[in-house]
């Protein structure tokens, strides 16, 4: 089942849904990275290889405060994700949220999403979705509790790490055509001064919270003024875009740019253009751990797209 509604009516959309979110593995070892399953990471420590890699995991779209039929309880699959993490015989060393961290940014939505982060016991840096706004615009609680330094800002940063450029981009404060997302002048050209100091061999990862890439227009599913963005990144010869806000397993590949749209953690949504729109798509409650869960990614910075395996919470 899904929800019919108005892409360009924020309001509404918040009222009526939960955008999912996602859990995806990455590892990076002497700039050439290496993917198993879960149960393989379980089962295999690190202390067997010839060298520890460096790996985050990307989680997205938590919705701390939904509690509709969809999933009247995504803090318990939360839970589920951490407690996997923590079982790993070697923890990540970073994690990124690509948005949607509480369900409509309340005080104590907010704090309670601050204390079940927490649980990770890694940093975690994250981007704001369009559930994490205040009256459909304001960032700024969000910030205050997960902005760190950029709590002055619209939300946008980068970082280095293990010889990878990390970015986040905001692409939900403001909705463009259909509903999507847009990213704005100023963000643009603050990461065209960003990406200027960074020679084309150096891997990118870019983390949005709506797709990057235009994966369905029709439903809100990319980013207006992608391209503008993409161009900046067309010179890098290894970019991953990563994204959650639509909770299911697609990809696609446009030059050196490699897409991934990871599952959910808390509940499946429709493909793209089947039903009357998106939405919460509801399962048979013995089913849902079957349509939500992690992807272990196999990023290879400079030699060709990623490949990613999917993994289920059941």
């Amino acid at each position: 089942m899904t929800l019919k509604l108005d892409p360009m009516n924020r309001r509404g959309m918040l009222e009526c849904l939960g955008w999912a979110g996602t859990g995806a593995l990455f590892t990076l070892g002497g700039g050439i990275a290496s993917s198993v399953t879960l149960e393989q990471a379980l089962a295999a420590p690190y202390g067997k290889m010839k060298a520890k890699p460096l790996t985050f995991l990307q989680i997205s779209d938590t919705h701390v405060g939904f509690s509709k039929v969809a999933n009247p309880d995504p803090v318990s699959t939360l839970k589920e994700t951490i407690a996997k993490v923590k079982a790993l015989p070697q923890q990540p060393d970073f994690i990124v949220h690509t948005g949607d961290v509480t369900h409509l940014a309340t005080p104590a939505q907010i704090a309670q999403a601050r204390d079940l982060m927490s649980g990770f016991g890694v940093p975690v840096h994250f981007i704001s979705g369009e559930h994490d706004l205040v009256d459909g615009n304001d960032p700024r609680p969000f910030l205050a509790t997960f902005g760190g330094a950029r709590a002055g800002t619209g939300g946008w940063y980068s970082f280095d790490t293990g010889g990878v450029h990390f970015v986040a981009l905001i692409n939900v404060l403001q909705l463009g055509d259909r509903g999507q997302g847009t990213l704005g002048a100023e963000q643009l050209g603050w990461l065209k001064k960003d990406l200027a100091g960074y020679s084309a061999s150096t891997p990118i990862v870019v983390l949005t919270h709506f797709p990057l890439w235009g994966l369905f227009p029709d439903w809100g599913w990319g980013t207006e003024d992608g391209p503008a963005a993409l161009a900046l990144l067309a010179r890098f010869g290894s970019v991953t875009a990563l994204n959650g806000h639509i909770h299911q397993i697609q990809r696609t590949i446009e030059g050196h740019v490699s897409f991934h749209s990871a599952r959910s953690t808390a509940y499946p949504q429709a493909q793209p253009g089947v039903g009357a729109g998106p939405g919460p798509l509801v399962v048979p409650p013995d089913t849902l751990r079957g349509f939500i869960g992690f992807s272990s990614v196999n990023l290879v910075p400079g030699h060709g797209p990623i490949a990613v395996t999917d993994e289920t919470v059941a």
